[in-house]
């Protein structure tokens, strides 16, 4: 008779996996972006002049989907792929037009002073919007807001906007703020 091979004892491995698992479940750290970052426009003032108002008019762009997924931006029909330099042009005011926002000089910690648009994009949608035709216009929303901080971080760091350190993003999102305000969805008849 041939000796026998000794088994190992594998009685503990579940255990040992077990706790390997919740070690690394309760250690393990993901970053999750939740939604989409979006800053309210401030409560209009009911004692405020009525020049006051025309003058906060000219800082918001309404932003409309309807059911049929057609946009509107301002007072224009427009397809998609217009809206980001639409959106731009608003922002970015550069013939400094007396319809377009304002500008406001701000103190930036680490950069100086700055003039910073006034400028929010509200956007409104019908209950009856497609999720794609959604989706397409907040991409191009963020991809105008994306490029003029790139062409700002061009401007004055010479580099773009993903290329520069943390502190350098932080100024330049000041610089060039993302104001997307979003009225919840409604029936919108413009056709």
């Amino acid at each position: 008779m041939g000796k026998k091979t000794p088994e190992i004892n594998s009685s503990s491995t579940a255990d040992i996996a077990f706790l390997l698992l919740c070690y690394f479940l309760m250690t393990t750290t993901m970053n999750q972006d939740m939604g989409l970052q979006r800053r309210l426009p401030p409560i209009p003032d009911p004692n405020q002049k009525v020049e006051d108002q025309k003058v906060n008019r000219r800082n918001i762009i309404i932003v409309k989907i309807n059911s049929a997924d057609r946009l509107l931006a301002g007072t224009e029909p427009m397809h998609v792929s217009q809206l980001k330099d639409k959106i731009k042009e608003f922002l970015s005011n550069p013939a400094n037009d007396p319809n377009l926002p304002e500008k406001n000089e701000i103190e930036i910690e680490g950069y100086g002073p700055c003039m910073v648009s006034k400028g929010v994009i509200s956007l409104q949608n019908d209950r009856g919007t497609s999720y794609q035709a959604y989706i397409a216009v907040q991409n191009e929303l963020v991809k105008a807001i994306n490029e003029l901080r790139d062409e700002w971080s061009m401007a004055n760091f010479g580099k773009p906007y993903a290329a520069l350190d943390e502190d350098h993003q932080t100024i330049a999102r000041k610089a060039i703020p993302q104001n997307i305000s979003e009225a919840e969805p409604k029936d919108i008849n413009q056709k």
